[in-house]
């Protein structure tokens, strides 16, 4: 397996010794594979979704076949139907009877067979209609329901379904995916509140067909001790408490984390000091300064005012509380959850619940954050 250039890959699986924790999640996805239970991973953007499906992968067994398919990229049914081709090609090799026999099939159904340029998988394409891709997404998912071994699809950025301009896409997905035994699912996507509404509204085909995995932040203990001994293991050293300082500015948050702990490291400073560790934040704040001024442009100065707001605050709980909008000159209540509403939209902002169960509001993204409140204080 390929070596990512530091311990703190932004992207990518590079096995067990580069993925920090989340044991529980892990046994909790593979239970439910072994016992036939279809999975959702539900969680904010950027905290590991799909490093964590491309782990579980790693400790199916052996003579399962894992397919795994990203289908942001997808606009309707027919680009549905490429990507799960092609995901099936790639993971069912066709030395054996099995492998023969899906190969056999997708290549009946001529399809336009093509390279990646950078990895060199196979990739195919098909100039079909609805109605046939229909047929044919239907005919590969019953072929995998006869495969002699177990079969587990991930469908990574599930909620792009409710892009497609083809009616009740769910619907038709659903009646489908229900009547397979020997197939199991993980779903996931980054859209956390689409994701919620398409397995968690009573109304909707999915509702109650998945088991649901919240995928919280890694524990910090367990953070902290990654960070100290990928250092430790390249004969460098960074003391806990700087470690811990790390994860508060980042949040526990996984993408933001091995970001910092990635360009600190490329420092190769032998020890790692909070001078060091400040500097690089700094830098990275600098170099995203373009994009947050962009949001400035980009959003009615309402919103604009309220993200800022959100952002100092850091989890805001009352929206409409009257110091909370006095505070920060946001005019009335209603003029609030209109730009609230618009924040939610463009995924600037989310909303979830603590351990109380108490609904709070924050920005989508730390460094945002961070440079707010950087900004504030000078």
């Amino acid at each position: 397996m390929q070596q990512p250039l530091t311990p703190f890959p932004l992207s990518g699986y590079f096995g067990s010794k580069y993925f920090c924790d989340r044991e529980k999640e892990t046994e909790k996805l593979l239970e439910n594979c072994r016992h036939g239970l279809s999975t959702t991973i539900i969680s904010i953007r950027r905290m590991g979704k799909t490093g964590l499906i491309k782990h579980v992968a790693g400790q199916l067994p052996e003579k399962w076949a894992f397919i795994y398919l990203d289908i942001l990229y997808t606009e309707n049914k027919p680009e549905l139907l490429d990507s799960l081709a092609t995901a099936v090609i790639n993971a069912i090799p066709e030395k054996g009877r099995a492998g023969k026999k899906v190969w056999q099939f997708v290549k009946g159904l001529r399809p336009l067979l093509s390279f990646d340029l950078l990895t060199g998988a196979p990739q195919v394409s098909f100039n079909v209609r609805n109605k046939e891709a229909e047929q044919n997404i239907t005919d590969v998912l019953r072929l995998l329901e006869n495969h002699p071994q177990p079969v587990v699809i991930a469908i990574d950025e599930f909620q792009q379904i409710l892009n497609y301009p083809e009616n009740q896409v769910d619907a038709w997905l659903r009646s489908i995916i229900q009547q397979l035994n020997n197939v199991t699912f993980i779903y996931s996507g980054s859209q956390q509140h689409l994701m919620n509404d398409l397995f968690t509204t009573p109304s909707r085909p999915f509702y109650r067909s998945t088991q649901l995995l919240k995928l919280k932040s890694i524990p910090r203990e367990s953070y902290r001790n990654f960070i100290t001994k990928h250092f430790k293991n390249h004969k460098r050293s960074i003391s806990e408490d700087v470690a811990d300082d790390m994860l508060e500015w980042t949040k526990l948050h996984t993408y933001y984390v091995q970001l910092l702990c990635s360009r600190v490291f490329m420092t190769n400073e032998t020890t790692i000091t909070r001078n060091i560790w400040h500097e690089e934040a700094r830098k990275i704040l600098v170099e995203q300064e373009p994009v947050f001024l962009g949001y400035r442009e980009m959003l009615p100065k309402k919103q604009w005012q309220l993200l800022k707001a959100i952002a100092t605050e850091s989890t805001l709980n009352s929206p409409t509380a009257n110091d909370f909008i006095n505070n920060y000159q946001l005019g009335s209540s209603s003029s609030v959850l209109r730009a609230l509403e618009g924040l939610l939209d463009k995924e600037l902002a989310y909303y979830d619940f603590d351990e109380e169960g108490n609904k709070y509001y924050s920005p989508y993204d730390v460094l945002f954050e961070r440079w707010v409140q950087k900004n504030k204080k000078q």
